[in-house]
């Protein structure tokens, strides 16, 4: 599915564009002039955290469930976890923060490498750590992915880093490749 037919949030409307006529998430840097899709910067995650901001389109988050888009490792391990009624929570913690159901849904969806199993990463982190060293260009996501929605959250700023940990599965949604999450997606951008 082409990104361009995939129905946008308004707030996710209004973010800036990269020339192909991507929307450029509220956390991506840019470095001159162009978005780094796969790096994270720290100020504006660090915002997003403290101010409850949606990662995507930098509107505010109403209090109660937040939703992430996980990879096939992590999506693995809830649906693991939910099979087996445990709770589940990320104890490796992640430098993705969280964000509206239908800001994610659309992510989920037009984001090459979170729609598709084959896709792969077009560019790599400083890869100098456990967080991101599995960002590296050329990278297959792998398996299943999944849009999550979580009960709460929890982040620390430190002086390189926004860490988030999610905790209380409330939505599991998980998706071999993307396009599956549609119907939801138009159904989250009707409600009022």
């Amino acid at each position: 599915m082409r990104f361009e037919s995939v129905p946008k949030p308004a707030a996710v409307e209004a973010r800036p564009h990269d020339p192909r006529g991507y929307p450029v998430p509220a956390i991506t840097p840019w470095e001159d002039g162009a978005p780094q899709f796969a790096l994270t910067d720290h100020g504006r995650s660090a915002a997003c955290a403290r101010e409850r901001l949606c990662s995507v389109c930098n509107t505010v988050m109403p209090r109660g469930t937040v939703w992430r888009v996980v990879g096939a490792d992590e999506s693995a391990a809830i649906a693991d976890a939910l099979a087996a009624g445990r709770p589940y929570r990320n104890v490796a913690p992640t430098l993705e923060g969280p964000g509206h159901r239908a800001c994610m849904l659309y992510a989920a969806m037009v984001c090459p490498y979170l729609a598709r199993p084959n896709a792969r990463r077009g560019l790599s982190a400083d890869g100098s750590d456990e967080l991101t060293a599995h960002v590296v260009r050329g990278r297959a996501r792998g398996g299943a992915g999944a849009v999550v929605g979580f009960g709460e959250y929890e982040y620390a700023v430190t002086a390189t880093r926004v860490l988030f940990r999610f905790l209380d599965v409330v939505e599991f949604m998980p998706h071999e490749t993307a396009d599956a999450h549609l119907d939801e997606l138009r159904a989250e951008l009707a409600r009022p």
